[in-house]
């Protein structure tokens, strides 16, 4: 179900139209699905790793409280936030200011993630601090995506709305 980027983000309310989400790959859309966003993004942080399990740990309940609801979208944006939670400290541990790519994001690329043509910068060394957190992250990120509720409310979700 590729990620519907052509979608009026700042007045649609995809709790109300979830047939109108779609999963997309990785991360997208984590920063512009409401109210999702909203509700998830003030907890979002990592810059050391009692932040990144404070954080982690407040994502996982919302996730595990959206599945109790049976409320799949909501479920699966905080799965992304916790894929984001360690796919930003992982660049932060690899990029010292986490800058990854040289130069400017192309403007029809703005709000999309990826090089889109841009080289790598060269890696500083590790940032301990930053891969404890990124590794926090990454154990949450995994439970949720192995949770079998959300397997159960996943696979229902693209055979009611397809791929």
């Amino acid at each position: 179900m590729p990620f519907n980027y052509n979608q009026d983000f700042r007045s649609l309310n995809l709790r109300q139209h979830p047939e109108l989400y779609r999963v997309g790959k990785g991360e997208q859309g984590v920063l512009l699905v409401q109210p999702y966003k909203g509700e998830i993004l003030p907890h979002w942080r990592f810059r050391t790793p009692a932040v990144a399990r404070e954080s982690s740990e407040t994502i996982y309940g919302l996730f595990e409280a959206y599945l109790k609801a049976n409320d799949f979208v909501g479920a699966d944006m905080a799965r992304k936030f916790l894929q984001m939670g360690f796919t930003r400290a992982r660049r932060y541990a690899n990029h010292q200011g986490g800058k990854k790519y040289d130069g400017p994001v192309p403007a029809d690329k703005k709000g999309q993630s990826g090089a889109h043509g841009r080289p790598e910068l060269p890696r500083t060394p590790e940032d301990p601090e930053k891969a404890e957190a990124a590794a926090i992250f990454k154990r949450k990120w995994d439970e949720a995506k192995q949770h079998p509720e959300y397997l159960r409310q996943r696979a229902e979700f693209e055979a009611r709305y397809g791929k």
